[in-house]
């Protein structure tokens, strides 16, 4: 019950949405342009059979593997950059810089490099999801306390415990903050790569609906694309509770 009053606000505001949406796709009658949320919805039951058996696999394995790269990668150069200033002065600038250019503009240049291989959707992937990940862990390094610090140095504390003992914790939930963020950007990135060059993902699967001005089918595997996101930031929600008991939230 406590759940339906929490988001009973947003439940409601979204049913008024798809009301309105299917209400209009009705008085304009072009399915190919504008599909009713009903017809997406008997779209996606019709497509159940290639969605989830042949390309959400191949969506879900870009996701995975740009998620766990740009998690390795990221955290492993966000404690470099705390740990070195020169490499903070080095990286953090390029760092801010690969945001500036639009990804989607970098797409086809990777599937020149990479073929329609996995490998150039994960690139997309990783250079989307990089970014909030490393800033917010590096953020959540350098926002230890002196107070703490000076108070374990005192205690004899070396810097493996003040590493461990301060700045892991401190930082653990600026690392949520950023995952959470860039498991919904996977998606975008996992979709761009194979909208540019796949031979499978739901991406791929949309633009070919696009191709035979199917409106339905072009929606259904972006609301399926949608729910992943969904299920993903969930996850990390849950993950971030078990991990961060010690933490208030509301």
């Amino acid at each position: 019950m406590s759940f339906l009053k929490k988001y009973a606000a947003a439940s409601l505001l979204v049913s008024c949405f798809l009301l309105i949406w299917e209400v209009g796709a009705g008085l304009i009658d072009l399915g190919f342009i504008l599909p009713a949320p009903t017809d997406i919805v008997r779209k996606l039951w019709e497509l159940k059979g290639p969605l989830f058996v042949n390309h959400l696999p191949s969506t879900l394995l870009i996701i995975f593997i740009g998620l766990f790269l740009s998690i390795v990668f990221g955290v492993g150069l966000a404690v470099w950059m705390s740990v070195s200033k020169m490499v903070e002065r080095t990286f953090y600038p390029i760092i801010i810089a690969s945001q500036t250019i639009p990804i989607i503009a970098l797409a086809p240049i990777f599937v020149l490099w990479f073929g329609y291989s996995i490998w150039s959707k994960v690139v997309v992937t990783v250079l989307i999801t990089f970014f909030p990940i490393t800033v917010n862990t590096y953020d959540g390094l350098c926002s230890t306390s002196k107070e703490y610090r000076d108070l374990l140095l005192t205690m004899g504390a070396s810097k493996k415990d003040l590493f461990f003992k301060l700045q892991v914790p401190a930082s653990a939930p600026h690392f949520f903050s950023g995952l959470k963020v860039a498991v919904t950007l996977s998606v975008i990135g996992a979709a761009i790569g194979e909208w540019i060059g796949a031979q499978a993902g739901l991406g791929y699967f949309s633009r070919r609906m696009m191709t035979q001005f199917d409106g339905a089918g072009v929606f259904a595997p972006i609301v399926l694309l949608s729910a992943v996101g969904i299920i993903l930031f969930i996850f990390v929600v849950y993950l971030e509770k078990r991990t961060l008991k010690w933490r208030k939230t509301k």
